[in-house]
Order: structure tokens, then C-alpha cells, then sequence
């Protein structure tokens, strides 16, 4: 039996000790164990004896131990002398900050804020850990302008109660525009506080109330990142940066600061340019980038510094939309007519006129409608009053030009530089253009006409020339062939005298040779000829003579029958054929004696004419009987 209680000794331990400490202990020595991660907050019964038996006025939180909930709390640990019949003791976990966050305080307990104030000012208390030295040192009721950070804090939650809230982030290309929840009074004409310096971005917003600022709107903003800060304090509202595009620039109209001195000088008497920080236009406009403007406080001007174009158009409206009211003009001619005209108008802000253009109008829209539509508009009518119509329209260059100089010349006068103007679409009316068409018709009917007659005249030129053209093939052909021809015909000659040179040559050797040999034959021959031909002279004269005296003594035509029937008789002419048909008849030889009659006619015919017209030369005549002779 005692083995058994002994081996059950270390618990039978522990309940006497929790015994002892509930009963003995506890009851006796007003023992308290506070865990270590716990605190004990306090709360006490009654006050038998002492000064300080209840709390007075509105106050709830005991100080100087009055009976109620006490500002001291039990750290982690043994505390004595607080017997359970007197104090009651409440275990409570500690006060935990995550990280990216904050912890709003609000005490139940202080004095009363000053009158406008809603925050309670910060108070040294060890991060409101100090109970005690908050309430004694001055801490106020309410919500408090101070608050913890991320970390572990033991916090008398019967005197203050804690808010968790996540720490104010600014994105990038955005800007945290600031307004106040406490602080004095703004002054009078003042729309937002004044700067002040020293509170760390608003993240030390009691440093912000020493240094006076003030309830409200704030000029000052904050830039991307992440904030501390209390929104019992202030409020945050984040937009985007202010952007400057290229070919612009921004000028800054500030609606708080100070009234800043003109810096425009005497000449320019139209409104006020300040410096930087100051109320007003300022004088120095900013470039092209991201600007953390507070849109509240300041207004930026976009003035664009490139050439801008406008359009008096209801067609056509530039991506600036500055011209977007702006409409085609109409006019009134001199002869009554009323037309529309389209207008384009090119100017040029210089950066430096820049802020007195927005000082003098507001805005680029007021100088668009209060100086360029009426200027533009009451030129170009002024103008149409001048002239009719078609003069008009047949000036229109001379009409720009004059244009361009006079707008430029006003446009001066209000820091603007007219570049060019432009006249576009021109709308006569329609009865005029009716009329214009129908001229123009007939006026291109006729050059039609004179052009159609070109036409065929050049066509008939054309078709001519066509069949010269076609024919000259055959021409050019008819040439070639005759000079082809040519060469052919000149090649022959030439080869036929090249050839005829050839028997030349052969011949004269040939004759030459033969010349040779025939001298030699020649001369043995002429020796005997001449032997010869002297006696056939002789007696061919003799022969002559003697037909000579015949035909003087018979006639010629009795000569001539004389010598053909002595030939006959000779035999020398064949009078009768050599085959003869005879076809009969009596006593007679019929067409035989006929025929012979008709042939001896015939040649005695011949012989008579052949007499009559031809004298016969001795040396014939004596040639003839040499050679019958030489026959016989």
C-alpha cells in the first residue's frame, strides 16, 4: 500500500501545492502568478481605510488606489498582498503589432481635450505601456494623436483600447494629397494649411500640431512609399501625378501662399506673374515630366510650345479639342450671296509667353474664344463684304496672304505668334454654282468639241500616214529589189567583163601569136594576091564594062530577063519543084504552066526591083564570075 502512494508521489505533490497555493497561499499571502505572457489588470474591491477611497469626478481609472479598475497592471511574475477578496485579478495576452500595420490608441480615461481638438496629444508613457504615467502626466480622453508601430506591447486594455489598421501605401507615378483632421484654424483667405516643417511626411502628427499647422486641405503632399500614419489624424487621398506631355508646358496657377510681387514689369499690365510658392500665375512655367501636383491647391495650364493648329471646320476638330467649338464661317458677299468658307489658323506659343498668355486669359480655351474666333471670323466677313463671289473665289490666295498679316499683327499683341493662315473648302451657294456649272459646261463642251475635231483631223493625219507607213515596206522592198537587182546586174558586168577581159587577153595572145604567124603568111600571100588581083581587075573592069554597055544597049529590065533566064538555062535556079502533082487536063499541062508562070513573075519581079534600087558594084560583079569561074 505505501509503494503504491509512493509511486504517485510527484502528483500527490503538485496537488498539495496547488492546494497551498489556492488556499494557503492565495488565501493567506495574496500570492499572484502571472504567466509571461500574460499581464494581470487589476481591479480593486473596496478601500476600508486612507485618503483615496473613490474615484471622483468622471474619472474611471484609479491612480492613487481607489477602489475600481487601476491604471497599474501585474507584469509576468509573483505579486503579493493582493488578497482575492480585495482585488480581482484579470489575465489578458499581450498587445500584438503584425508588421505593415499600426495601432490606434484610445483611452478611456484623461482629461478633456481642448476645445476644437479631437485627438488627445501624445503623452511620454513607454508607448501607453505607462499607465500611470499617462493619466498623471496629463493624457487626454479619446482617441490619440499618437499610435505604435509593429511590435509586442503590454497594454492596460482597461484604460486603452487598440485598433489595428494597415500602413498607408503611396503607388509609384502616384501622389498622396494630405488633409488634416485636426490643428488650428485655417487663416482667413486660405483654402488649405500652411507649410509647415519637421512632422515627418505627417507621420509625426503631434510635431505637426506644435509647429501650428493647420485643420484641412494641406499644400504639402507625400510621394510613393509607405506611411505611417494615423487616419484619425489625417486623411489621405492618392491620384495620379500631374503629367507634362513634350511640346508643352505647364503653367502653374497656386490658389494659396503667400501674395507674391509682379514680376512682369510696367509693359505688361494684364494680370500678375509671382514666383515659385507664392499665389498666383507663376512666372517660371515646367517643363515636360511628372510633376506631384496638389490638384486642389494648384491648377496647371497645359500651353502647348509646338505649332497648334485650329480649324474653323465642322468637319474636322484637331485631338487638342481646342477648336472643337469652333465652326465653318459664314459670310455674305457684296452682290447678296451667302457662303461658307472653311479656315485653318496655325500659331505658336513661345515658352516664356506662355505664362502671361494664361496670366491675361485663364486658359488656352478663353483665348481661343475671346481672341481667334472673333478676329478670324470678323476678318474673313469684313473681307466678303468687299468683293462678290467669283472674286472671291479667284483671289483666294491674295485673300490669305492679306489674311495672314493681319491676324499676325493682332495676334501679337497677345504674346501669340500667327504662323500661317489657311483657307480650306469654299462653299458657293447653290444656285451661283448652278449657274458657274452650266457656264463651265459649255465652255468644255466646246473645248470637247474643238478637241473632238483635233481629234479627227490628227486621226486622218494618222490613218494617212498609217498607209504611207504600210506602203513604205513595200517601197523599201521595191527599193531593195532594184538595187539587189543593181548589184546583180553590175555583178554580171563585171563578171562578164572580167570574163570578156579574160578572152581579151587570151585573145590578143591568141592574136598576137597568129598576128606573128599570119605576117609571115600574109606577106608570101600578098606578093602573089596582088599578082592575082591585078588581073581579076582587069578583067572584072572589062566585065563591068561590057554589062555596063549591055544594059545601056538592052535596058535594065530587058537586061535583067535576059540574065535570070540565062541563069536559069544554067542551071543555077531551080524553078520546078522536085515532086509535082499534075491534075490533069487536055492538051495542056494546067496548073503546071501556071504555077511556072507565077514563079518565073516572082523572080523576074525581084530581079527588076532589085535592079531599080541597087547598083551593083564591079568588084561584086567581077568577085561573082571569079568564083564561077573557079566552080567550072
Amino acid at each position: 500500500m505505501v509503494t503504491q502512494i509512493l509511486a504517485y508521489w510527484p502528483w500527490m505533490l503538485l496537488v498539495v501545492a496547488v492546494l497551498m497555493y489556492k488556499f494557503i497561499f492565495r488565501v493567506f499571502f495574496g500570492l499572484v502568478i502571472v504567466p509571461e505572457n500574460k499581464i494581470g489588470l487589476v481591479t480593486k474591491k473596496f478601500v476600508l481605510f486612507g485618503e483615496h477611497k473613490e474615484l471622483t469626478g468622471d474619472r474611471i481609472i484609479a491612480v492613487n488606489g481607489e477602489a475600481g479598475l487601476q491604471a497599474k497592471m501585474l507584469s509576468p511574475g509573483l505579486h503579493w498582498w493582493m488578497w482575492p477578496w480585495q482585488y480581482n485579478i484579470d489575465m489578458h495576452g499581450f498587445v500584438v503589432i503584425p508588421e505593415g500595420h499600426i495601432g490606434l490608441v484610445s483611452s478611456k480615461d484623461g482629461t478633456v481635450p481642448q476645445t476644437g481638438r479631437i485627438l488627445g496629444r501624445r503623452v511620454e508613457c513607454e508607448n501607453f505601456q505607462d499607465s500611470v504615467t499617462f493619466l498623471t502626466n496629463g493624457g487626454q480622453k479619446g482617441r490619440q494623436s499618437s499610435f505604435i508601430t509593429n511590435g509586442v506591447y503590454k497594454i492596460n486594455t482597461h484604460l486603452f483600447e487598440v485598433s489595428i489598421v494597415k500602413q498607408a501605401t503611396i503607388q509609384e507615378n502616384m501622389v498622396g494629397i494630405i488633409t488634416s483632421l485636426d490643428g488650428d484654424p485655417l487663416e482667413n483667405g486660405q483654402i488649405a494649411g500652411k507649410n509647415v516643417e519637421g512632422h515627418n511626411n505627417f507621420q509625426d502628427f503631434d510635431m505637426f500640431l506644435e509647429k501650428g499647422g493647420n485643420r484641412g486641405l494641406q499644400q504639402q503632399t507625400i510621394l510613393a512609399g509607405t506611411y505611417n500614419l494615423n487616419p484619425w489624424a489625417v486623411q489621405v487621398e492618392e491620384v495620379q501625378m500631374t503629367e507634362i506631355p513634350i511640346g508643352h508646358v505647364g503653367v502653374v496657377i497656386s490658389f494659396v501662399g503667400e501674395d507674391g510681387v509682379d514680376v512682369t514689369g510696367v509693359n505688361f499690365k494684364h494680370g500678375n506673374l509671382v514666383g515659385k510658392g507664392q499665389k498666383g500665375v507663376w512666372a517660371e512655367p515646367f517643363g515636360p515630366g511628372k510633376y506631384p501636383i496638389n490638384k486642389y491647391t494648384n491648377k496647371i495650364e497645359l500651353v502647348p510650345t509646338t505649332n497648334l493648329v485650329l480649324n474653323w471646320a465642322n468637319a474636322r476638330t484637331e485631338s487638342h479639342n481646342l477648336d472643337k467649338g469652333l465652326n465653318t464661317i459664314t459670310v455674305r458677299s457684296k452682290d447678296g450671296f451667302p457662303f461658307n468658307l472653311d479656315v485653318s489658323q496655325i500659331i505658336h506659343i513661345p515658352m516664356t509667353e506662355a505664362p502671361k498668355v494664361i496670366a491675361r486669359f485663364g486658359n488656352m480655351n478663353n483665348l481661343v474664344s475671346q481672341v481667334l474666333e472673333p478676329t478670324i471670323g470678323n476678318y474673313f466677313r469684313n473681307s466678303a463684304q468687299d468683293s462678290d463671289v467669283i472674286a472671291f473665289l479667284t483671289t483666294r490666295k491674295e485673300r490669305q496672304d492679306s489674311a495672314k498679316m493681319h491676324i499676325s499683327k493682332v495676334l501679337d499683341e497677345y504674346n501669340v505668334h500667327a504662323v500661317d493662315t489657311l483657307i480650306g473648302d469654299i462653299v458657293p451657294p447653290q444656285e451661283l454654282m448652278k449657274t458657274l456649272t452650266d457656264r463651265k459646261i459649255a465652255q468644255e463642251q466646246e473645248v470637247t468639241f474643238e478637241t473632238q475635231k483635233k481629234a479627227a483631223i490628227s486621226r486622218q493625219t494618222y490613218e494617212k500616214e498609217t498607209a504611207i507607213a504600210d506602203m513604205q515596206g513595200e517601197v523599201v522592198k521595191a527599193d531593195q529589189g532594184v538595187q539587189i537587182a543593181e548589184r546583180h546586174a553590175d555583178a554580171s558586168v563585171k563578171k562578164a567583163k572580167g570574163d570578156a577581159d579574160s578572152v581579151k587577153i587570151a585573145a590578143e595572145a591568141s592574136a598576137e601569136s597568129t598576128k606573128l604567124k599570119a605576117e609571115a603568111d600574109a606577106t608570101r600571100t600578098s606578093l602573089i594576091g596582088n599578082a592575082e588581083a591585078e588581073a581579076i581587075l582587069s578583067k572584072g573592069k572589062s566585065t563591068a564594062e561590057a554589062y555596063r554597055l549591055a544594059v545601056d544597049a538592052m535596058g535594065q529590065d530587058n537586061f535583067t530577063t535576059y540574065k535570070v533566064t540565062e541563069e536559069i538555062g544554067k542551071g543555077n535556079v531551080k524553078i520546078m519543084p522536085d515532086l509535082l502533082i499534075n491534075g490533069g487536063g487536055q492538051g495542056g499541062n494546067g496548073s503546071l504552066d501556071g504555077l511556072l508562070g507565077v514563079q518565073i513573075m516572082n523572080m523576074m519581079g525581084k530581079g527588076f526591083k532589085n535592079l531599080e534600087t541597087t547598083e551593083i558594084p564591079a568588084e561584086v560583079v567581077v568577085t561573082t564570075t571569079e568564083d564561077k569561074k573557079g566552080k567550072k
